[in-house]
């Protein structure tokens, strides 16, 4: 592997998963864990350990942004993230007494559908129409969505995000910047647990790999972010579809090449 490729690979990988997470509070691993392993020959479990470390400065500065504009509700969110981390466990558990129940292009195919929604079905949901849901509902809401998800995540290995994205919206109500702030919010600590038990399993990876990945994903999820939270809502809606779909896209075109 040389450094030219390498900077070259993870520069793309980069652009690809700050992009989804500052817009759309993807996981960073759908986009770069596939690139590392196709085009620079990387083990699996390696690539996905930089792939999550990435993720969680990445969407720490996306979730301080969308924090800092009003558009993160940090109450809600920890009700859902412990939902979502103990029923991942729980996920996982059950995954590993039943075979062959890997899906490994759902985060792919997630990807695609929630591009084509937005685009076609754009949230339009205002704010005080989020608010007028009462905190008893709003607490029960969080408790049962982030058990579905850390569920489906555990029992197929993929799809963090984009589900807890799509729940937001569609299920829950949220506004779509509210959405988003939220969901990466919770993912500074779902993708930073994560990556710790990779690493204390299989050791530090390649450095240069890994700090490349963690410096431009951080980047280019700090544009976007900031690029979100001053767009209107229905540009915010046809620029996350727009990146999400080709994401999703390209994701599915690497995967074929594997």
């Amino acid at each position: 592997m040389s450094t030219a490729i390498c900077i070259l690979v993870c520069f793309a990988a980069g652009i690809g998963a700050g992009l989804g997470t500052g817009f759309a509070g993807m996981s960073a691993a759908a986009v770069i864990s596939p690139m590392l392993i196709t085009f620079l020959g990387m083990p699996a479990y390696e690539a996905v350990g930089i792939a999550l470390a990435s993720d969680v400065l990445a969407s720490a500065v996306s979730a301080y942004t969308y924090g800092k504009n009003k558009n993160l509700d940090i109450k809600n969110g920890i009700v859902m993230l412990i939902s979502v981390l103990v029923f991942t466990f729980v996920g996982s558990f059950v995954a590993s007494k039943v075979p062959n129940t890997t899906m490994g292009g759902f985060s792919t195919v997630m990807t695609l559908f929630l591009g084509i929604k937005f685009i076609v079905r754009p949230v339009m949901t205002t704010k005080e129409s989020m608010q007028a849901v009462s905190e008893k509902k709003r607490f029960m809401q969080s408790v049962i969505s982030g058990v579905l998800v850390g569920f489906i995540c555990g029992f197929i290995g993929a799809g963090g995000g984009m589900m807890m994205l799509l729940i937001l919206t569609s299920v829950l109500g949220y506004e779509l910047k509210t959405a988003i702030g939220t969901s990466v919010f919770m993912m500074t600590f779902s993708a930073f647990t994560g990556a710790a038990s990779h690493f204390l399993i299989s050791g530090m990876p390649d450095m240069l790999p890994f700090v490349l990945c963690v410096v431009f994903t951080l980047l280019w999820a700090r544009i976007a972010a900031r690029f979100a939270n001053k767009a209107s809502p229905a540009t915010l809606n046809r620029a996350t579809g727009v990146v999400l779909t080709v994401l999703g896209a390209a994701i599915l075109l690497v995967k074929l090449i594997q």
